[in-house]
C-alpha cells in the first residue's frame, strides 16, 4: 500500500517507519498544502490535525473537493466534535494518537477495500446520441465520423463523459487533467474546453454551470436545466 502521512510531529517517524516494516511504503509531508499538491498516486492519507500550515479538517474539506482517496485521520484531538467533524468533512476514519500499529493497519486496510468497492468498473465505449468515445483507443466520433483530439481535450472528455449529468467543478478538472487544482484556474481550461465543443460541434452536450463548472448533458435535448445550469456556450 502506498501511504502519505501528513504530520508534523516528530513522532510521527516511528508510525511511518513501522508501517514500512509491514511492506507498505510511507511518503511524509509536513504541511496540509503537500497533500493538496501532491495526493495522486496514493491509495491512502493519513493526516494530522495539528499542521504549521492549516487545520487538518480544512485540508480534508479541500482534499474531497478533488479526490475521493482514502482519509485516515491520525491525531491527538479525540473529542466527540472534533472526531464527528472529521468525519462529516470526508474523512474516512479516525484514529487516536498514540497509534496501535496493528489496529491503524486494519484500519488502512479497511477504508482501501471500501474505496475499492465504490469504484465503478468504466465501459471502454460510451455512447451519448451520436457521439462515440472509445476510452482505451482514445478515440471519438461525432455522427460516424472521426474527431481528433489532443490529448488534453481527451482528457478533459473523458472526466466529464464519464460522469454523465453530474456537475464537475473548475478545480476538479484541473486536477484530474493538469494534475493540480490549487495553482489557480487558468485560462488554460477555457481555452483547451472551448476547443473541445468546437470540434464536437453539439451545441447543449458540455454544459456550463455557472460559478462552478461543467457538466456533460447525455441528452441535451430532452434534458432540463436545473439551479445555475444558464448556458451552454
Amino acid at each position: 500500500m502506498r501511504l502519505i502521512m501528513i504530520d508534523d510531529d516528530d513522532d510521527s517517524g516511528a508510525v511511518a517507519k513501522a508501517l514500512e516494516l509491514q511492506g507498505h511504503e510511507v511518503d511524509r509531508k509536513r504541511r496540509g498544502a503537500d497533500l493538496l499538491l501532491k495526493h495522486r498516486g496514493y491509495d491512502a492519507v493519513l493526516l494530522d490535525l495539528c499542521l504549521p500550515d492549516m487545520d487538518g479538517l480544512l485540508v480534508v474539506r479541500k482534499l474531497r473537493e478533488v479526490s475521493s482517496v482514502p482519509v485516515v485521520i491520525l491525531a491527538a484531538r479525540t473529542d466527540e466534535r472534533t472526531i464527528v467533524l472529521g468525519l462529516r468533512n470526508g474523512a474516512d476514519d479516525y484514529v487516536a494518537k498514540p497509534a496501535r500499529i496493528e489496529e491503524l493497519t486494519a484500519r488502512l486496510e479497511a477504508v482501501t477495500r471500501r474505496a475499492d468497492h465504490r469504484q465503478p468498473t468504466p465501459s471502454a465505449l460510451i455512447v451519448s446520441g451520436d457521439v462515440r468515445v472509445d476510452l482505451a483507443a482514445r478515440q471519438v466520433e461525432v455522427a460516424g465520423q472521426m474527431v481528433p483530439l489532443t490529448r488534453l481535450e481527451f482528457e478533459l472528455l473523458r472526466v466529464l463523459i464519464q460522469r454523465p449529468g453530474v456537475a464537475v467543478s473548475r478545480q476538479q478538472l484541473m486536477d484530474r487533467v493538469w494534475g493540480d487544482a490549487f495553482l489557480g484556474v487558468s485560462r488554460t481550461l477555457y481555452v483547451h474546453m472551448a476547443a473541445l465543443r468546437a470540434k464536437l460541434n453539439r451545441p447543449g452536450l458540455i454544459t456550463n454551470v455557472r460559478g462552478y463548472g461543467y457538466r456533460w448533458v447525455p441528452d441535451p435535448y430532452t434534458a432540463k436545466a436545473g439551479p445555475n445550469m444558464l448556458r451552454a456556450g
